[in-house]
């Protein structure tokens, strides 16, 4: 029994050995198997290193091959153009020393021609000399024969040529300036009868109507009212002053603003066809007259805008050329006078190239300062020009606006156009109408500002106001005073007066020569 225990000790024994001694070669197999794969890969890791030394090797052979054969040819090229850059600065060398032969073979002529000169020069100064001794012989000869002096015979040379100069002078000025007129008579009829070829517009037929017609003298009692109760509300509310007088089957209202008069002219007229009149229908007429005529206003502007062909106004402008619908001037409406110079300043334009639009605005502008003048201290070119320069009308118009009557210097040709069209349209035949008391003076201020010039001995108005005739005193005054007294005369009624269209200044300088024979 222990012999058997001992044996497969033993054997137990023997396996362990066996095993370790095993596990020990097998470790030292696996060892020398993984050195020989590590050789194996290092071998094949300098194999590629040399082929890859190799291929860069013969890369850059190959790219010093192509750089030496570029630079060959980059100095070839260079040799090429120093050769060609030296051939052309030979070829300009040489021209340049033909040019330098020529300038100094022209250097000789010109020093030759100065020594021919400067000998003429010496003959011409010897000849100046003896000419200037026979002169004196012959003026000292002069003076003997004539008994006067050069001084004398000098001073009175320059007063026969003077005498001739002023006469020809005058002559020629005289001749130019009917040729000028003439020739600017002619252009200008034919512009203007264009421009008014193409404007078709009555005469004066409308002006702002403040009487009111009743159907009997009975409804003055109920306008009126108890104790006159009707008649002060309705002058409190409407702004204006109603007249009730003795004239049959009519009342009169009165205002010195035509917007309020139209209302209260249409609230009036409502009242009398509706028949109950009693202070709160009285109010509500009055309002209700008050925003049809604003309606009118709009409507009117931009009727007149549209016809005038004058687009992109701000609407606060086209309200007031509207308020020019009620406005009058000598009789002429205002809101028609604006359309028809508006078309007659784009008609002159057009002829004489100007900028038509800036024109036709103009026209259509010039006189919205009307609209306002009853309201605002100023004249209505002033308050015109402001009001459009505040609502952004173009500059050119806000000039013509405030220089259609010289109230501040014209800067365009589009605001001289303007001031024409607008005596166009003022003075047509029928355009308006001028009171006895204004044309009365009128024509004594004409005659006024004539006389207050020296030399004039009378003056006489003519032709309604339209000509002035001067007679002169012609002891006093020569031809060429008279003429420039003319233009005086003439530039102070500009500045002075104002008329519609144009007033002719005749200065008449007659000299008479009487003689008795015995």
């Amino acid at each position: 029994m222990n012999g058997t225990l001992t044996f497969i000790f033993i054997e137990i024994i023997t396996l362990l050995i066996g095993l370790g001694v095993g596990y020990f070669f097998g470790q030292r197999m696996g060892y020398l198997r993984h050195q020989r794969e590590s050789e194996r890969q290092a071998r094949e890791l300098e194999q590629q290193a040399g082929n890859i030394l190799q291929q860069a090797e013969t890369q850059a052979k190959e790219v010093l091959l192509k750089a030496k054969d570029e630079a060959i040819k980059i100095r070839d090229e260079a040799e090429t153009e120093a050769a060609r850059r030296l051939a052309e600065l030979s070829k300009e060398d040489q021209r340049l020393a033909r040019r330098r032969e020529e300038l100094d073979r022209k250097i000789e002529q010109n020093d030759q021609r100065r020594i021919q000169l400067d000998k003429r020069q010496s003959n011409l100064d010897k000849r100046e000399n003896e000419i200037n001794k026979l002169l004196e012989k012959r003026t000292a000869e002069l003076e003997r024969i004539a008994g006067l002096s050069r001084e004398e015979a000098r001073a009175l040379l320059i007063a026969e040529v003077e005498k001739t100069a002023r006469n020809d002078m005058a002559r020629t000025i005289r001749q130019i300036e009917e040729e000028a007129r003439a020739e600017g008579e002619r252009r200008a009829r034919n512009i203007i009868a264009t421009a008014i070829q193409r404007i078709a517009s009555e005469h004066v037929a409308e002006t702002t109507v403040s009487v009111v017609p009743l159907p009997s003298d009975e409804m003055k009692g109920r306008i009126i009212g108890r104790n006159g109760r009707n008649i002060r509300t309705f002058e409190q509310i409407a702004g204006v002053d109603v007249i009730v007088d003795d004239t049959p089957e009519a009342v009169t209202i009165s205002s010195f603003d035509p917007i309020r008069r139209e209302v209260a002219k249409r609230a009036l007229a409502r009242l009398i066809m509706d028949g109950r009149i009693h202070p709160a229908h009285i109010e509500k007429l009055v309002y209700d007259a008050q925003r049809e005529v604003e309606a009118i206003i709009k409507e009117a502007g931009e009727q007149a805008a549209f016809e005038a062909g004058v687009p992109g106004l701000h609407p606060e402008i086209l309200r007031l050329v509207g308020r020019l619908k009620f406005r009058t001037s000598y009789g002429q409406n205002q809101h028609a006078h604006a359309i028809e110079t508006a078309l007659i300043a784009g008609a002159i334009a057009a002829e004489l190239g100007a900028d038509v639009a800036i024109a036709k605005a103009g026209g259509l502008l010039h006189d919205i300062g009307k609209a306002l003048d009853h309201e605002v201290e100023g004249t209505h070119a002033a308050i015109g020009a402001e009001y459009a320069r505040r609502y952004g009308v173009h500059p050119k118009v806000v000039n013509a606006i405030a220089s259609h009557h010289h109230e501040v210097e014209q800067q365009t040709v589009e605001a001289i156009i303007v001031e024409v069209a607008d005596a166009i349209s003022g003075a047509r035949p029928g355009a308006r109408r001028e009171s006895l008391d204004q044309y009365i003076k009128r024509v004594r201020s004409l005659e006024e500002i004539a006389k207050s010039f020296q030399g004039v001995q009378d003056c006489y108005a003519l032709q309604a106001g339209r000509e002035v005739r001067i007679i002169v005193n012609p002891e006093r005054m020569d031809d060429l005073a008279a003429i420039q007294l003319s233009k005086d005369i003439a530039r102070k009624i500009e500045e002075t007066m104002t008329y519609p269209g144009q007033i002719r200044v005749t200065v008449i300088r007659e000299t008479r020569a009487t003689e008795l024979a015995k």
